[in-house]
């Protein structure tokens, strides 16, 4: 058996995950990640607030903003699942602080070549927002299988997208997950 880290990530997107399989292909062994699974880094606070399994919406967000909001997240998964890189790159910031943007769709590519994957998100909610800047935080279950395989990794991950806007779109800036405990 062989650890492998994987990409799967917002929007990752994608998100270094550990899992075990039988495979000893040199494509799981590189973390394919943009996720971030720690947060020290960051000068900014994220996080959010939950009641129960809810996550608190943020109170200040505009209707206008909040439909444009989730509309760039549900992007940002449907071209992701769509495999459409050239959709999935317009939802990324070119001027990302957690990611760089050429690098990340070559990751894409190199992921898509070598795994099947899905993302299924749930309770997409908007927890942190101002005029520039917006939290998007959601749970995301992750199915991944590699080509050639029978190597699959299913986890799920509670993540927060964060969007910066960009000449009026709202364009994604940073990921930041970690695996749910509970599973």
């Amino acid at each position: 058996m062989k650890n492998w880290l994987i990409l799967v990530v917002s929007a990752v997107f994608l998100l270094t995950a550990c899992g075990n399989n039988d495979s000893d292909t040199d494509s799981n062994s590189k973390a394919i990640s943009s996720v971030e699974n720690t947060i020290g880094e960051s000068e900014e606070t994220i996080g959010f607030e939950m009641i129960g399994d809810q996550f608190v919406e943020a109170a200040n967000v505009p209707v206008d903003e909040k439909v444009k909001i989730i509309a760039a997240f549900d992007e940002y998964i449907n071209s992701f699942n769509a495999k459409d890189i050239n959709r999935y790159a317009n939802v990324l910031s070119k001027n990302a602080i957690g990611f760089n943007y050429e690098e990340e769709i070559e990751m894409l590519k190199e992921t898509f070549k070598n795994h099947d994957v899905k993302l299924e998100d749930s309770d997409a909610t908007i927890v942190k927002y101002d005029e520039d800047e917006a939290h998007v935080v959601a749970n995301i279950d992750y199915h991944v299988k590699e080509h050639g395989t029978d190597a699959t990794l299913n986890r799920t991950v509670r993540q927060v997208t964060i969007f910066v806007k960009e000449n009026d779109d709202w364009k994604i800036t940073r990921i930041v997950g970690m695996e749910k405990l509970d599973q």
